[in-house]
Parts: structure tokens; sequence; C-alpha cells
């Protein structure tokens, strides 16, 4: 779209972007001409990007106050926010039994509910404006399952259902709503979700074989430089999106990604099943 792009997709909202895909989006971003406000819930882990000529903003997608806070002072500036994208989120592992539901419920404030709110928070303007971009950061977990994920899987799945919903809603307003579903890319992900995993080291657990099993799995797919990428890959297929005039309503990211959910969608319940059962034996 050019320059044309530029204005019209400007200015650009990040949530996240203290590591991760949230830091190589809003960096790229910046690099091809775009007004990037990059926020966090921690300012100051933004002062790289402060220096590259982000502004930055505190945001902390679990607080109301927080997000109205941040949306009015870039309403205030450029009349509207172009586009948002809304990366924030982690992963909470556990078996489905005995997961603490309270952590679980935490997750979904930050990966469901939070995104659902900020996406709120700037649709007016979007609406009015005739014009606007929504990126959802889902993940190739919202179209398939692994066992000790079912949570983090259900928050994923939230935001697929929300996005394609929203698509048809605002599509009428001239707003492009689009999801990335990127497969293992290599931030802190992994450390977080096996950090949250509490039965790896409780034996009494009837799970703990497979938890070990489960950790094992993550660490060689992320460890693996054919089956995983840097998030600088989720940032391309980003500034991608934002750059179409008629963007893709799904951008899976990763051949991994590709190959597990076209095994997943092709294959049915009975071959998953038996690739999951082999994988995590």
């Amino acid at each position: 779209m050019g320059e044309t792009g530029r204005v019209t997709r400007n200015p650009i909202l990040i949530t996240g972007c203290s590591t991760g895909i949230g830091r190589a989006s809003a960096d790229l971003l910046l690099k091809a001409g775009y007004t990037v406000y990059a926020t966090a819930r921690r300012p100051e882990t933004l002062v790289e990007l402060a220096a590259a000529g982000a502004r930055t903003l505190a945001l902390d997608v679990t607080s109301e106050e927080s997000m109205q806070v941040a949306v009015a002072a870039i309403v205030a500036e450029h009349g509207r926010v172009g586009t948002v994208i809304n990366n924030a989120g982690y992963g909470e592992y556990a078996p489905v039994e005995e997961a603490d539901l309270d952590a679980v419920r935490r997750m979904f404030e930050t990966n469901v509910f939070g995104l659902a709110r900020l996406t709120q928070l700037v649709l007016p303007g979007m609406r009015a404006a005739g014009d606007g971009l929504i990126v959802n950061i889902g993940s190739m977990g919202g179209r398939i399952a692994f066992p000790i994920g079912g949570y983090y899987h259900a928050t994923k799945y939230a935001v697929e259902g929300l996005t394609d919903a929203l698509r048809a809603e605002v599509r009428d307003f001239g707003i492009d709503v689009v999801l990335i579903e990127p497969g293992p890319i290599r931030t802190s992900f992994e450390e977080t979700i096996n950090a949250s995993q509490p039965t790896a080291g409780q034996q009494d657990s009837p799970y703990a074989d497979l938890v070990a099993k489960v950790r094992e799995v993550n660490s060689g797919a992320y460890d693996s430089c054919l089956l995983s990428t840097g998030p600088e890959a989720v940032a391309r297929v980003i500034l991608k999106a934002v750059e179409a005039e008629h963007p893709r309503s799904r951008y899976l990211v990763t051949a991994a990604a590709r190959a597990l959910v076209h095994a997943r969608r092709l294959g049915g319940d009975r071959v998953w099943d038996a690739i999951t059962k082999r994988q995590f034996a």
C-alpha cells in the first residue's frame, strides 16, 4: 500500500512489546516508516524501542484503567487508533485435572478478555473513520491441541472464534480483522510454560511421566531450527498484513504449524489421536 498504507494504518498500537513477537514487530514496523505505540506492563522494558523511535506507553491488558488511558492518549494525538496488534499473552500449562483454576482465570484475562476489551476500546474510532486493522496474535494451538496445554489451547481457540465473529461484524465499516497463527517461536514462551507445570517434580502425580514427556518434546521443538523460528518471522508476516490492501483472514507461520494444522484438518480425530499418542508415549 506504500505511503497510503502508512497513513491509513497509522498509528499502530502493539501490546506485549517487552520481549518476543511484540518487540520484533514494533522494531520492524518502525523501520518500515509507521508510527508505532509500543506498550508493556512495565514501560522500562521499552527503552530500546523508544530510542529507535517508538512512542512508549504503560499498558496492562488486565487493567481497565490502563487500557482506557493508553487508548485515550493515542486518540488525543491522532484521533483514533489505526491498527491494533493484540499480542500480549502467555501459556499456563498443567493437566486438566490438576490445574490451578485461579491461574487459568488469570491467563484467560490476558489472552482473551484483555484482547477483547482493548478491541472494544479502539473500534469506535475505527468505525468513525471507516477504516482500521485489528491483528490478533493467536497460535497454531488454536486449531490443534496437545496434552498438558488444554487450558492454553482453550484461550487460543477462543481467540479464533472471537476473530471470526468480529471479522463478519465489522467488515461493512471498512475494518479488516486478521489472525496470525504462529507455530513454535523461540521466545520466552517455553520457559513460561515449563515453569507453570507443577506436576513435573511430583512423582506421586499420575501425570508426572506425561508432563516430563511434554517438556522433552517441547524442548526438542524449540531447539530445532527446522521446527521453530525467531520472532522476526512473525513480525514479517504482521508487516505483510499491515501493508496489504486486502489482508488474508489467517496467516499460519512456520512450516511445522502448516503441517500440523493440515494434518489435523485432513486426518480427523483418529489420525490426530494417533499422532499425539506416538509423540507423547
